[in-house]
């Protein structure tokens, strides 16, 4: 399908996908030749990347206005390749949530599961494919974010290792764990945006460059673990079907890490003062609106707490316990990579809530116990469909070591050809 044909399905979408529509983004294509590898290929970005002209709300008022000044590294490889960025994607607000509930502008309806939340926080990256608005989108991954409405919404979801893919041009929600991967319909289409958008960049210094990644072959003989501490907090017909996916390789050897137990206490006190010290720049002169006086609830949830563990008087010893326990659960993590090539987990505890179901923050915050993890290591995981309970899509998800995508990928592809 081409661009105008996904214009027109994406002007009359229904879910609440979409934000913003450039709908001159045809002529904005710097690749004329037919040799890109996105030549003539339509994508959609989440929010809170930066795209030259586009509105950059974060799915908030009080970036309602603002249009990108410039395009982040990952729009910058796109458009070299001949893709051609459809228009802004829906989110849950400033990416602090689990449902896609948040945004400023609306929920984002589940294509594949009507009247249940479609997962966040890239809501609307998410469902755009399922939908089949575009080819592929852009989302962000904290800690779940893409993972979790990949699942949800029946798509391939790529939270990529951290240092892989350049953040310039990200509004964080975390400096330190977050990650801008790919949605796509296919394993191998996700691993074509992936190729594309990976690399080092002089704007990030995170990044790593390629020659400086150790490569590793994937083995012919794939090694799979399942971690034993998520089978007693997972529903059991969930944990019943990613078992059957694993099960595919063979033997499926138990890995037990003590401090997993810690991973969502340990993310959110991260993410509320690395939010915190970020949205400062908000404050009503430079971008926008005042944070404070515009955003919603759970935007000032996490914008409160991040002041609170950052009161001088408690010198910083919340956020620094909170780096400790990361190192450790990070350490503990990556040691299991010489036992195992990947690991197969579910993606949520749980099936998604219906849109507007009352749900406890903590119980939000659970949605993200199986994919924090992978963002506390900084390791890459992917999401792919594994099947339906319900009538309602639940995915698989592969961790694999530090840049070792290939073998990830390949355990990914292995497992959609079984579908």
């Amino acid at each position: 399908m081409g661009f105008k044909e996904y214009l027109k399905k994406a002007k009359e979408d229904k879910l609440n996908a979409f934000i913003y529509l450039d709908e001159d983004a045809e002529k904005k294509v710097q690749s004329k030749n037919k040799s890109g590898k996105l030549s003539g290929k339509v994508i959609a970005v989440k929010s809170c990347i930066n795209v030259k002209g586009l509105l950059i709300t974060c799915a908030s008022k009080t970036l309602e206005n603002y249009k990108g000044t410039y395009d982040a590294d990952v729009i910058r490889k796109i458009r070299s390749e001949g893709g051609i960025i459809l228009g802004m994607t829906n989110m849950d607000e400033f990416a602090s949530g689990a449902s896609g509930e948040t945004s400023a502008y609306g929920p984002t309806v589940n294509p594949s599961a009507p009247g249940f939340i479609p997962g966040g926080s890239s809501s609307g990256s998410a469902a755009a494919v399922a939908a089949g608005l575009c080819d592929f989108s852009l989302g962000t991954d904290t800690g779940g974010s893409i993972r979790n409405p990949a699942s949800h919404c029946g798509v391939v979801g790529i939270k990529p290792s951290y240092g892989r893919v350049s953040r310039y041009g990200l509004v964080d929600l975390s400096m330190s764990l977050d990650q801008i991967g790919p949605f796509a319909r296919t394993v191998d289409d996700a691993k074509l945006l992936f190729d594309i958008i990976k690399g080092a960049s002089p704007n990030d210094p995170s990044t790593k460059i390629e020659s400086e990644i150790k490569k590793v072959s994937v083995p012919k003989k794939i090694r799979v673990g399942m971690i034993t501490e998520f089978e007693g907090i997972c529903d059991k017909e969930i944990y019943s079907l990613i078992r059957k996916k694993a099960n595919l390789f063979g033997e499926i050897i138990p890995i037990s890490l003590k401090h997993i137990k810690l991973a969502v206490q340990t993310y959110y006190p991260l993410v509320y003062v690395e939010f915190f010290s970020g949205t400062r720049k908000f404050d009503g002169r430079r971008f926008g609106k005042k944070i404070e006086d515009s955003a919603g609830e759970e935007v000032l949830r996490r914008i409160l707490g991040g002041k609170e563990i950052s009161r001088a008087e408690y010198g910083g010893q919340y956020y620094r316990k909170a780096l400790a326990a990361k190192k450790i659960i990070a350490k503990e993590l990556l040691s299991t990579f010489e036992k195992v090539d990947v690991i197969i987990a579910p993606v949520t505890p749980r099936l998604p809530h219906k849109i507007g179901e009352e749900i406890s923050p903590k119980d939000m915050y659970a949605y993200d116990a199986f994919t924090i993890p992978a963002n506390l290591a900084g390791i890459c995981a992917g999401v792919l469909p594994a099947g339906k309970i319900s009538g309602v899509s639940v995915g698989v998800q592969v961790m694999a070591a530090p840049f070792n995508e290939e073998t990830m990928f390949a355990v990914m592809k292995k497992i959609e050809d079984s579908n």
